[in-house]
């Protein structure tokens, strides 16, 4: 037969959408050429796989090779297609067998001797064959990627040998071991500790408030007052992340070949990109598109230290995913979007020396270079973080008596965290942060009295209707956490004191 057909993914956003790769054989000059839309990296598999079909001692054949990767307005790039590409020629030429061909799916790079090399992308691949029904062969540098989908029928193989032999009833291929998946992640490595942290008590509800709601937070401090330090440590109170969404920031790293640990792939993600970053390694992009800090921070936490030294260009291209938990980015052939759900925590000097409204009164900024400083951070992005703090100096004597003071662990916190999320979300199924206007009408009503007071401080603050809400969301959280059923007066005064940015720094 000089026909034959053999399934694999491609890489979309992602997603993996199927791909069939049809191998003909006809008679003619000895040729191969490769058609459906692909780049150069596929293109450049012609010679790889001719190499590895002969150094595995198979007969290549001397005909003319049309293959055909379809859809045909499907980009295809990358070097996943040379095994597909392999065991189609294979197979047209009868030289495997093709009965169990359509029961599997196939990815993998090829090095001239025919060993199969890891591939980007491998967990989407995985997540879209096993909801296909079909079975995955893949590099086994892939197979504890694709293996973390429970239930997926994963086959790992070290040379295109391995898989020649499988097909033709020589060899078994052994499935991954679901029940081997690493069992670490049950309970947080709490490697940064909020008991380490002394004093800062103000800054540390502040993050407990943020970490139950999942609202973003702006640290105002002088340098070394511990901002850095105690951003570090808002992972450790974050509840573990659910199985789908960890498998959705797991995706996002397969395909940005970002590494992350098997032992620790429900963790919430903890991205910290330098000032000097773009706006293109923040939101993502690229003749093909791919993912930016924002989205590797997705359903997790993205920290931006020293906010006002980022670019304007950088910090007004979060406003959308803060805003919509998503980023488009178009280009002439296509568009992409991909998920960015993440919580903001952001830290910053009051002034450009750092010291305004230090007690030593080292501070020698005037008033126009403080405003000029402020005013790199536009009033519509402050509008969008729910929670401004400031984060004074501690005392020398706090640092002197070191742990006297029982400083409260991350455990501790985290279990108050986690019982407060766990409110929200048996009633309203959402985080606080994403309470939407009917949401907030129903579960955060306020007495008329409060309601008055609310008002007043809106005035008297100049804010706007998406702080308004927001203020609302935080005393819900700041109610949650205290279990009571209905936002009372000092849950909502606690929310307004946490808008330092909406009054004058003195």
């Amino acid at each position: 037969m000089s026909l034959a057909t053999i399934y694999t993914r491609s890489s979309s956003s992602i997603h993996s959408p199927l791909v069939t790769v049809e191998a003909h054989l006809a008679n003619g000059l000895p040729s191969l050429s490769i058609v459906g839309l692909p780049e150069a990296a596929v293109k450049e598999s012609k010679d790889r796989v001719r190499s590895a079909i002969i150094n595995c001692n198979f007969e290549f054949p001397a005909k003319r090779i049309t293959i055909n990767l379809a859809p045909a307005d499907l980009p295809k790039e990358g070097g996943r297609f040379d095994l597909p590409i392999a065991l189609g020629i294979l197979a047209a030429s009868g030289q495997i067998p093709q009965n169990k061909l359509n029961d599997h799916e196939f990815l993998g790079e090829l090095s001239l001797s025919g060993e199969l090399r890891p591939i980007k992308g491998a967990l989407p691949a995985a997540l879209a064959s096993h909801a296909d029904k079909r079975s995955l062969c893949l590099p086994n540098q892939n197979e504890a990627e694709a293996s973390l989908i429970s239930q997926a029928d994963i086959l790992g193989a070290r040379h295109l040998l391995d898989i020649c032999a499988y097909l033709s009833g020589q060899q078994t291929l052994f499935k991954s071991d679901i029940s081997n998946k690493p069992q670490a992640n049950e309970q947080h490595l709490r490697v940064n500790d909020f008991d380490d942290v002394y004093g800062q008590q103000h800054a540390k509800r502040a993050l407990e408030i943020a970490a139950a709601g999942k609202h973003s937070l702006l640290m105002i401090g002088p340098p070394g007052t511990g901002k850095s330090m105690l951003a570090s440590r808002l992972p450790s109170i974050l509840p573990l992340l659910e199985e789908s969404k960890a498998l959705e920031t797991a995706s996002i790293l397969s395909i940005s070949g970002q590494p992350f640990s098997l032992e620790q792939w429900r963790t919430p993600p903890f991205r910290a990109p330098h000032h000097t970053a773009s706006a293109v390694a923040m939101v993502g992009g690229g003749s093909h598109p791919k993912p930016g800090e924002v989205s590797l921070a997705h359903n997790g936490v993205l920290f931006l230290d020293e906010l006002p030294e980022y670019e304007r260009k950088v910090l007004e291209v979060l406003r959308e995913p803060i805003e919509n938990g998503f980023i488009s980015i178009s280009r002439a052939a296509h568009q992409t979007q991909f998920p960015a759900r993440f919580q903001l925590l952001a830290a910053m000097n009051p002034c450009p020396c750092g010291f305004l409204g230090d007690s030593n009164g080292r501070c020698r900024c005037n008033p126009d270079q403080i405003l000029r400083y402020r005013n790199k951070i536009s009033g519509p992005l402050l509008d969008r973080i729910d929670m401004h703090i400031e984060v004074p100096r501690i005392k020398q004597e706090l640092l002197r008596k070191g742990k006297e003071g029982g400083e409260e662990s991350s455990a501790i916190i985290a279990n108050r965290v986690a019982k407060a999320q766990s409110l929200a979300i048996k009633r309203q199924g959402t985080p606080n942060h994403l309470l939407d206007t009917k949401g907030i009408k129903e579960f955060c009503q306020l007495s008329d009295d409060d309601h008055l007071l609310l008002e007043q401080a809106i005035e008297k603050l100049g804010l706007s209707h998406r702080a308004y809400h927001r203020i609302l969301r935080v005393s819900r959280t700041i109610a949650d956490l205290a279990s009571s059923n209905n936002i009372q007066r000092q849950h909502l005064t606690e929310a307004l004191s946490y808008r330092r940015m909406d009054r004058k720094i003195n």
